[in-house]
């Protein structure tokens, strides 16, 4: 459980490094030198061309990062059965990963229809002008937003992994399996409670009317249940 996973850790952190840091770089770097472009004409077709040069490598790096988690999930699965919070952390990474995952591709699509509409004069990449056609704008001003959102995706899927990270050190883990052994000791308390109120009744049932033998049956089965249920 507490091996060693350098390779696996690797993939994910670097894969995921390029993500975000790619995502950054392109909305202040590519996207913001395209705009100090004279011909307004070139300034999508400069910035496309920019992203498409990125998108390998971008689909590389988020293919490495989800590689690693895939691995890293399966070697800390005994962890997170163990360790209370581990769960709920790894649900949470997981949610974010989906969402970075669907609006990278959909900020993709986008790029690509605005590589296919050619040089339409813009103020900017994300920015219409007054000459720039409707579908054209609507685009542009999608990217506007979503140029932010994979970096602040990405950028919550650093800080949860470096959480994840913390909650690996020997006092967290103990604590948390304490915490994990707690809560499965006070179920079986309740369970055993449940057995002890049921015992008294079961005692009367030589003296009883058939009723109440079928009601102490009726318990016995309840009871069965929840033992069955807590194991």
């Amino acid at each position: 459980m507490f091996e060693r996973h350098t390779a696996l850790r690797s993939m994910h952190d670097l894969g995921l490094a390029a993500w975000f840091g790619g995502s950054l770089m392109g909305a202040l770097g590519v996207n913001g030198a395209a705009a100090k472009i004279n011909d307004a004409t070139q300034r999508l077709p400069v910035a496309s061309a920019g992203w498409a040069r990125w998108t390998p490598v971008n689909a590389a790096a988020i293919g490495t990062h989800l590689a690693g988690a895939v691995g890293e999930l399966v070697t800390e699965s005994p962890r997170m059965a163990a360790q209370a919070g581990v769960g709920k952390v790894s649900a949470l990474k997981t949610g974010l990963t989906v969402g970075a995952l669907a609006v990278t591709g959909y900020s993709r699509l986008l790029g690509m229809r605005l590589l296919r509409a050619g040089g339409p004069p813009v103020d900017g990449v994300t920015e219409p002008s007054r000459q720039t056609p409707a579908d054209v704008a609507s685009f542009q001003r999608q990217m506007k937003v979503l140029q932010w959102v994979v970096p602040a995706l990405t950028g919550a899927l650093v800080v949860v992994t470096a959480y994840m990270g913390e909650q690996q050190k020997p006092g967290q883990v103990l604590r948390g399996m304490l915490s994990r052994a707690g809560g499965l000791t006070s179920s079986s308390r309740t369970i055993g409670k449940a057995i002890g109120m049921g015992a008294p009744k079961i005692g009367k049932v030589a003296m009883g009317s058939p009723r109440t033998i079928a009601k102490v049956a009726a318990m016995g089965a309840a009871t069965r249940h929840l033992v069955t249920a807590g194991r």
